[in-house]
């Protein structure tokens, strides 16, 4: 189609399998564990563990993991939460007594359990043919003999310094010479290695249990944290069903609360009730459209979604086409809705992979340490940098998403998988904090309503709704800036690019795959 005046990369085509992910290095790790017949699984575990060295702002082993996984590419589709939980000790009270009315994104009571180390284990087991001694090894060998930069990864690092000066061990594991790295620098970080070694060799226990688990502990307690032994050795990953809708002839996938993808899936709800396709693909009303269905999405995902046992409407509700209809009815393309400003409580980092086999299984796999850089504190003598997804949490007696001992906060990570007649033909998803849900719903509305090949979905301008701000990027024409103007949208230029998108496509009747990569990352689709 490439006829947007927006020119990209193209499309990269395969028979056998493919894997797209936010780094060359990761990629490649991918397709190697692929050519040796491993699975899909298989490789986003190499994959990710990879990326968990070499894009440390984005994810890590101190991050959280969410999956689903279709064997085959068809009939069952299986989610996996791998989120973490606040310390057992953790309460609004606690946090309230002592005037903390919001978790402090860099203090060891925005650091979850991180769940990304069970995870790996419990998707390798299920679909895996390889074990951590081999799929860890690429990321040993870029911690332990050094990986070279790249450069959106050095933008973001020069972004976080000020950060980085600040935290817990952060200057002498993050900051060599006390300033941060830029593209082309050679990174070592051997503790981190040592520690993956120690993974590889007696696998999740190593991680939650014993001397690296008490490292973790002990540097969290020295800075306040409530955190205790027992809190890692309790942890586990939660094998679920996935939550979907229908869009367009196709259905849409995602995993359940407290993952965030239900905000994706209402997005498309409210689409589904106008013909995008009246409009330009890069046009006003077009962006409009997309900010009010974000708008109304993530307005009841702040007031309704958390962890599922905490939620006072069901997912299933949340999903009814007359759901959120005194909203939805109202709007108009003359003006904006007026609507309570709902503020979600962070806006973090993210790395995504997405496989596909050949035996066809398929795995759309998503993991993160919140924030650019987490939580800033990084365990003493093991390396880990960890995540601040307890930020996520409330601290606001009676919502839903309130902090609680062992409970899981509401995520922002969501793997996507669509599928038509119950077979798998696009696993993807788009990163970038609270861009994903209108980011996923961008990028499939481009290519089903408007006929885009992945990667032109992918390269297409984008803007996001947030917090007041109609935040878009330069390649949004200037005309189409003015026109949300006058219709009452405050618009601002983001500083960064908003997000960053892995694709594959599925042909079943050619036998090929098409995978597309965002050029905001610094990654690549493969295949052989």
């Amino acid at each position: 189609m490439r006829n947007f005046h927006f020119p990209g990369r193209s499309t990269v085509h395969a028979t056998n399998a493919m894997v797209a992910t936010s780094h060359p290095q990761a990629s490649l790790a991918a397709i190697e564990v692929l050519r040796e017949g491993g699975t899909a699984v298989d490789a986003a575990v190499a994959g990710s563990a990879v990326l968990g060295v070499i894009e440390p702002q984005s994810t890590g082993i101190g991050g959280d993991c969410f999956a689903l996984v279709q064997p085959r590419g068809e009939g069952k589709i299986i989610a996996y939460n791998g989120s973490g939980r606040a310390p057992k000790a953790a309460n609004a009270d606690w946090y309230l007594e002592r005037k903390i009315h919001s978790v402090p994104l860099t203090s060891a009571h925005a650091v979850s359990i991180p769940g990304v180390v069970d995870a790996f284990a419990t998707v390798l087991r299920d679909h895996g043919k390889f074990g951590f001694d081999r799929l860890l090894q690429p990321a040993i060998k870029a911690a332990e003999e050094g990986y070279v930069v790249a450069p959106r990864i050095a933008f973001d690092w020069k972004n976080q310094f000020e950060k980085l000066k600040a935290g817990t061990n952060t200057v002498r594991y993050l900051l060599p010479g006390g300033k941060p790295p830029v593209a082309g620098d050679v990174i070592r970080q051997a503790e981190l290695g040592k520690t993956l070694r120690a993974i590889a060799k007696d696998g999740r226990d190593a991680f939650y249990k014993g001397p690296i688990a008490e490292d973790m502990v002990e540097t969290l307690r020295a800075i306040g944290g409530l955190h205790t032994l027992d809190d890692f050795a309790a942890h586990t990953t939660e094998t679920t069903t996935p939550i979907g809708t229908m869009y367009k002839g196709y259905d849409f996938w995602q995993c359940p609360p407290n993952g965030p993808g239900v905000t994706a899936l209402l997005m498309l709800n409210i689409l589904s009730r106008f013909d995008l396709t009246k409009y330009a693909p890069v046009s006003v009303e077009r962006f409009h459209l997309e900010a009010e269905a974000a708008r109304i999405a993530y307005m009841n995902r702040e007031m309704h979604v958390a962890s599922p046992e905490h939620m006072k409407i069901n997912v299933a509700e949340m999903l009814e086409k007359g759901f959120a209809d005194e909203h939805i009815s109202k709007i108009r393309m003359d003006g904006m809705l007026d609507l309570p400003n709902v503020a979600p409580p962070m806006n973090p980092s993210t790395i995504y992979i997405t496989v596909v086999d050949k035996d066809r299984n398929v795995c759309s796999f998503i993991n993160s340490i919140a924030h650019s850089f987490g939580s800033a504190i990084v365990s003493n003598k093991s390396g880990i940098l960890l995540q601040n997804r307890a930020g996520g949490f409330r601290i606001q007696p009676g919502h839903p998403n309130c902090i609680e001992g062992g409970k899981r906060p509401l995520h922002t990570i969501m793997p996507g998988l669509l599928t038509k007649g119950g077979r798998s033909v696009m696993p993807f998803a788009v990163m970038g904090g609270q861009y994903q849900p209108t980011g996923q719903t961008h990028v499939l509305t481009n290519i089903l309503d408007y006929g885009c090949d992945v990667q032109e979905a992918i390269d297409m301008p984008r803007g996001l709704h947030y917090e007041g701000q109609y935040q878009l990027e330069d390649s949004v024409p200037a005309a189409i800036v003015e026109g949300l103007k006058k219709l009452g949208h405050k618009t601002t230029s983001v500083v960064g690019p908003l997000g960053g998108a892995q694709a594959i496509w599925i042909d079943w009747d050619k036998g090929t795959l098409t995978g597309g990569s965002d050029p905001r990352k610094d990654g690549c689709a493969l295949g052989y």
